[in-house]
């Protein structure tokens, strides 16, 4: 293949047209950039060219987002009887990680591209991570385009006839459009539910002014406004709900959306491909073809006529995919790997290449490797480079068609979308691409790339050095001889000859004054920005706004107030190494110098601050759930680790750096497999020291139940959870109630976190604002400018009181209690957003109310208490620490200090006895933290009168379990007439998986403490599908484990599944009472208390004290006596 210039690609940036921006997978991408002759097509499949990193090559897996730009020409027709005109297009290409634990990489590539190849296995079908793909191309609006890879497991593995595989295939197909329609359907749900309350809105409003004007006896019947209303709520064009045609949705191989492809065979093919095969053979034009060749349709062989299933009145005719495709491929597969002694048949081999008009190189005939044969014949006959890029160039679009399918449904979802510059939003939406236009640019991530693989720092192979360099060097050397000149002057005319020997004319910038040579610098790494350019043209040495995910349009001078930067290079990402560039048009996917001190992980440049656009909101595949305390190993190397792991924490978008209060440095990361390469990365490339790491830190929850049989309550004179906490200067009194809240409550508030941090920013600002007021804490602007990522559900204030209120009226056993508290609601926690709630029931309303419209108008002191006593103190006066008490209490539960979830505050009396002489600022200050203490104890105590639990934070597990080994020999079906038309094959069997691989399965699952949720068999494959909930803190080692025990039969996948009290539901602090109980166990609880394993072990990992009993001893005697 010849080797493409890189300036041949950089000059086709400026056609947009010709651009495209896509996904793709390893294996099927090396087969694309052998067609740019960057390496060679006998390796593709099998280098993985974009797996540049060791660990990547060792393990067979991806876990780096890598793009590549590639050059493609083809001959297009602009009509049917014009000449063909060659037609170049820029395709860049980026291949994400498969991986689970490495989702976040696809997450952030997502809204770089306008198409994406969504590859799923011809043989494991449908799985987690092609759900989270498929959603995430769901939620960016791209165009995607399904690969059925490794379809020659089919035929090598599960021994499949051509008829079985169309079956499979058919199923394969389905399986991924219901996951597509359970979008479309979720989405259209939505949308029916938001018009319905906009017809009930407008509905409302026209009653009320129907309302006014018939008190007011100003309406006209005729031209009345309930007519209007009428029409509105049910007929006119804006009355009805528009349906939308999901026909364009889904795959289909007739639309061209669907390739079949086998990666490390090296062929592909799309039913368009066929189609033009067949259309001189069978006499039909190629859009029908297109339309029959995938279906129940099927080809009568005398007449060559297309028949649907209802004609074939009893005839055993194979349908058309099956016939004209399927069989082809089969007879390859059986002429070069087939037979008994697995050399193929050379008869027929022959045959083959001769009606496909194939010319096979004589070595390769005589190669003693059939697959030799095989992927010769394969990729003459179906390149797999010809079939995708051929594809992506005619269904994929372009940059300005996505960019205005696509770009407006993204910025009305972004950060306050309604203060957006309209001339930005035109700029992006209509593709503007002059250098005057606005430039907006979108950074997804961070890249390392060390110093010495910059375009600057290197020098390319023959290139002669430049004047000004070989200037250097010459003064250099000649400095050099002078002074080995005068060392040697005073020792005579040997040792000058000497000197002069040692002379060394070499591009050596090393060394030192004295000659010495320096140590070999170490490489630094330099950041490298991920980006898009949407609109305008970006030059270096332009100066661009860097907004950061939490910036808002709606106040884009809020401190810390955008910076303008410098952009310092431009680059063409090309795999393993880049390009410089000069300028960047827009449409363009590239790379951005000059970042690395203003973006933490994405980040959104623009040109302009007023009325810019955040486009820095997507949600991640995966959250950072495993954290490491890390130390070095030389204590001295401390600085070096705290740089790396800023470093690190910024070239990877789920990876997550923190200081606890203990002073231990922490990193969190999506899975075991992200931690280990994390850790790799620290030693090697960014701390590059040595460093320690400890035990994983795994997250708990806390909470408390209402089980069956509890212990009495502590004080039997009040009810259960109810505590009167006193203060210690015996000042104030406080009397408080622990309830457990519903679990559909508790459920509720943790999938609405981020609409409750949004309400209280605005309850936040229109207190400061109300202040006077132009800045906030830092800690309270950390939470109020938290970025909304797509996928949470932002309700405004009515709404989310009104679907709060829906979720308490579910619980009609307990209406009496929960039936009137979300008027009464004061706080949410921890950190002001979690699922628990401070609910204030004291008479005179203590606590502001969150859920309350506008301000609070509750009263003050003074006007509560209108006597002298004013001059005293109040409640009202101590709000606010009876909230951040409730907060402290929340945050840390008072089983292992671990945040507490589904628990509701009832706030029922304050009592404040502080004389009034006493009263002033010093006792204030005293009084303050003795209520904070009180309240936060005296919720601790309540907790701990129920039955509390330790929610563990599981994983979901997918495993699929096949049989380990194989028949040794298989039979291909005999095909006895003509290439095109072989007769039906007879059926194949696939042996069941043996029942040893499933019992290992369950036994390393239950040793874990795992529960099996579903399992099934993949019909007509031998693959098991089994779906367990899985502890986090029992994953580590799982997969290796599992891998082991199987030998290699079975392969999980672990999902964050979230926290669950379910799988554990035991008492930590159990001990048995009844007789029963004792008379069964025994006074010392013989039985293991695994909730009180897990809460020792964090308990002694946190330096909290840990009850513990003592083992009696036995004197050691010696056998003598």
């Amino acid at each position: 293949m010849p080797v493409v210039d890189p300036e041949k690609l950089i000059g086709l940036q400026r056609n947009a047209e010709e651009v495209r921006n896509d996904h793709g997978k390893t294996s099927l991408t090396d087969a694309l950039i052998a067609t740019n002759g960057i390496i060679s097509p006998k390796l593709a499949g099998k280098i993985r060219y974009l797996d540049s990193r060791p660990d990547e090559q060792l393990r067979g897996i991806t876990m780096e987002s890598s793009a590549i730009s590639l050059y493609f020409s083809m001959l297009r027709r602009s009509a049917a009887e014009a000449p063909p005109v060659q037609k170049e297009y820029l395709i860049n290409l980026i291949d994400s990680p498969g991986h689970i634990d490495f989702s976040s990489e696809v997450s952030t590539a997502s809204r770089l591209c306008d198409g994406a190849l969504v590859l799923v296995d011809a043989v494991e079908g449908v799985c987690s991570q092609t759900v989270t793909v498929l959603r995430q191309t769901w939620t960016e609006h791209l165009k995607p385009m399904l690969v059925i890879n490794k379809v020659d497991r089919l035929i090598t593995e599960l021994r499949m006839s051509p008829g079985e595989a169309y079956t499979h295939l058919s199923k394969l197909l389905e399986q991924v459009n219901a996951v597509i329609g359970s979008f479309y359907q979720g989405e259209r749900m939505e949308e029916d539910l938001q018009w319905r309350e906009r017809v009930d809105e407008r509905v409302a409003a026209a009653a009320a002014k129907e309302q006014e004007k018939t008190e007011r006896k100003a309406v006209k019947t005729s031209n009345g406004v309930v007519d209007d209303v009428d029409g509105v709520a049910t007929t006119g064009a804006t009355g009805e709900f528009e349906e939308k045609d999901d026909e364009d949705l889904y795959f289909s191989p007739e639309k061209n959306n669907v390739i079949f492809s086998s990666a490390v065979d090296g062929w592909a093919f799309t039913v368009r491909q066929f189609a033009s095969i067949y259309e001189k053979k069978l006499g039909m034009k190629r859009s029908v073809l297109e339309k029959v060749l995938w279906g129940d349709f099927y080809l009568e062989p005398k007449t060559r006529r297309v028949l649907g299933s209802k004609h074939l009145k009893g005839r055993a005719l194979k349908p058309m995919f099956v016939q004209l495709v399927l069989d082809n491929i089969w007879a390859v597969y059986e002429a070069t790997t087939g037979g008994a002694n697995g050399r193929g048949d050379p008869a027929m081999l022959e045959k083959i290449t001769k009606s496909l008009s194939l010319t096979i190189p004589p070595h390769i005939l005589r190669s003693r490797d059939p697959r030799a044969i095989l992927t010769t014949v394969l990729a003459a006959w179906l390149p797999l480079s010809t079939a995708v890029l051929v594809s992506v160039t005619e269904y994929l679009p372009g940059p300005p068609a996505a960019q205005a399918s696509r770009l407006s449904r993204l910025i009305e979802a972004s950060p306050g979308a309604k203060f957006v510059d309209t001339a930005i939003k035109e700029a992006m939406v209509q593709f503007k691409a002059s250098p005057n236009d606005p430039v907006v640019a979108y950074v997804s991530k961070m890249v390392a790339i060390p110093s010495s693989e910059l375009p600057e720092n290197k020098r390319l192979a023959g290139v002669s050095m430049s004047g000004e360099e070989a200037r250097d060097l010459a003064r250099r050397k000649r400095a050099e001889l002078g002074r080995r000149v005068k060392e040697a002057e005073s020792e005579g005319i040997n040792d000058l000859s000497r000197a002069l020997d040692d002379v060394q004319i070499d591009d050596d910038n090393n060394a030192d004054a004295n000659g010495v040579k320096d140590e070999k610098p170490e490489d630094q790494e330099h950041l490298i920005g991920f980006a898009r350019l949407f609109s305008g043209t970006l030059s270096v040495g332009d100066s661009v706004y860097v907004l950061s995910p939490r910036f808002s349009p709606a106040n884009p001078h809020q401190v810390p107030e955008p910076q303008k930067v410098t952009v310092t290079g431009l680059y063409l990402m090309m795999g393993r190494g880049l390009e410089k560039l000069t300028s960047v048009p827009a449409g363009v996917v590239f790379g951005i110098a000059g970042l690395d001190r203003h973006i933490l992980k994405s980040g959104t440049l623009c040109s302009q601050l007023e009325g810019a656009v955040n486009l820095a909101g997507v949600s991640m595949g995966s959250q950072p759930i495993v954290r490491v305390a890390l130390e070095p190993h030389n204590p001295g190397d401390l600085g070096k680790m705290i740089h790396g792991m800023r470093l690190l924490e910024q070239s990877d978008p789920c990876a997550q750096y923190e200081v606890l209060e203990s002073g231990e440095h922490v990193i969190s990361t999506a899975g075991e497999l992200h931690l280990e390469r994390c850790l790799k990365d620290l030693r090697e490339r960014f701390a590059r020291c040595e460093i320690q790491a400890g035990e994983p830190i795994v997250p708990y929850r806390e909470t408390i139940l209402n089980a069956a049989e509890m212990a009495p309550p502590k004080d039997k004179n009040l009810p259960r959870g109810t505590v009167i906490g006193v203060a210690a200067s015996k000042q104030i009194t406080i009397r408080l109630r622990v309830r457990p809240l519903p679990l559909a409550v508790t459920e509720f508030l943790e999938k609405n976190a981020g609409a409750i941090r949004r309400l209280y920013s605005e309850r936040r600002a229109e207190e400061d604002n109300k202040r006077g007021l132009d800045d906030q804490d830092a800690s309270s602007r950390d939470d109020a400018n938290h970025a909304p990522t797509a996928g949470e559900s932002l309700f405004s204030l009515l709404e989310f009181k009104e679907n709060l209120r829906t979720v308490f009226a579910k619980e009609k056993a307990q209406s009496e209690i929960w039936g009137d508290v979300v008027e009464k609601i004061a706080a949410f926690g921890p950190r002001r957003t979690g699922p628990n709630l401070l609910i204030d029931v004291t008479e005179r309303g203590t606590c502001q109310k969150f859920l309350q419209e506008g301000l609070s108008t509750a009263p003050t002191a003074h006007e509560v208490f209108p006597t002298s006593k004013t001059d005293g103190l109040f409640a009202r006066d101590f709000s606010d620490k009876i909230s951040y008490g409730f907060q402290l209490a929340t945050l840390q539960g008072p089983l292992c200090h671990e945040p507490v979830q589904g628990i509701a505050v009832f706030l029922e009396e304050v009592t404040i006895t502080a004389p009034r002489e006493d009263d002033s600022l010093a006792v204030d200050g005293r009084l303050t933290g003795e209520v904070i203490k009180t309240v936060r104890d005296s919720i601790r105590q309540g907790f701990l009168d129920w039955s509390p639990r330790l929610c563990l934070a599981m994983y979901s597990c997918e495993i699929q379990a096949s049989r380990t080994s194989s028949p040794k020999s298989f039979h291909f079906p005999r095909i006895l007439t003509s290439f095109h038309f072989p007769p039906p094959p007879t059926p194949s069997y696939s042996p069941p998986i043996p029942a040893e691989v499933l019992g290992r399965v369950y036994g390393v699952i239950t040793r874990r403490r795992g529960r099996i949720v579903s399992e099934s068999l993949h019909e007509g494959t031998s693959f098991f599908s089994i779906i367990a909930l899985l502890p986090v803190a029992e994953s580590f080692g799982f997969s290796d484990e599992m891998l082991t025990r199987t030998s290699g039969g079975a392969s999980p996948q672990l999902v964050f599944h979230g926290f669950s009290s379910t799988l554990l539901d035991e008492d930590p602090f159990w001990v048995p009472h009844t007789e029963d109980e004792l008379e069964d166990l025994g006074t010392l609880a013989d039985r293991e208390n695994v909730a009180k394993k897990y809460m020792d072990a964090v308990r002694m990992r946190k330096g909290m004290v840990v009850k513990g009993k003592l083992v009696d001893a036995e004197k050691q005697k010696n056998l003598k006596r």
